[in-house]
């Protein structure tokens, strides 16, 4: 199956990273792009897009068994409200359709917010495009996106 040369990937070779390029079929759950990866649920880091304001978004990295805490969210970065927004924004914001979404090779270079869980890991992260990955490590991803590192999120909830 060829890979489609996306923008997240060519970002992912101009910043220099070691990395892999993961190509799998369709995945319907998180636990079958764990798999199709060969990584553990927690390796599998979901992008969220956030919006925080008016033409103010951010990208969220959460292990793949955890969600956003929204409280620990707004504390963060001193809000009081956020949102996640519709598909068509997300991907008129980011470039990407969900499940795709990457803040590599994204339209506008958004601020990152890590879970601080995610550090010291081998994680995948979305190729920009279905079935797409690219498996990094972390330590060596979160300076290159200038990330904030933090602890944002909590347990996933039973049942999603």
């Amino acid at each position: 199956m060829e890979i489609p040369d996306t923008p997240a990937l060519a970002a992912v070779r101009d910043s220099g990273l070691a990395h892999e390029v993961i190509r799998h079929g369709p995945v319907r759950s998180l636990a079958e792009a764990a798999q199709a990866r060969g990584v553990e649920p927690a390796d599998v880091v979901k992008t969220l897009v956030v919006r925080r304001g008016d033409d103010d978004y951010l990208f969220v990295l959460v292990p793949g068994d955890r969600q956003i805490s929204w409280p620990k969210l707004r504390a963060l970065l001193g809000v009081s409200r956020m949102s996640m927004p519709d598909a068509a924004t997300a991907k008129e914001v980011t470039g990407y359709e969900r499940g795709t979404i990457t803040p590599f090779g994204a339209t506008r270079s958004w601020p990152v917010v890590a879970d601080e869980r995610v550090r010291g890991r081998r994680i995948t992260l979305g190729g920009g495009a279905h079935g797409v990955a690219v498996g990094l490590d972390a330590d060596a991803v979160l300076p290159v996106l200038d990330a904030t590192v933090a602890d944002v999120s909590d347990p996933e909830a039973e049942g999603t």
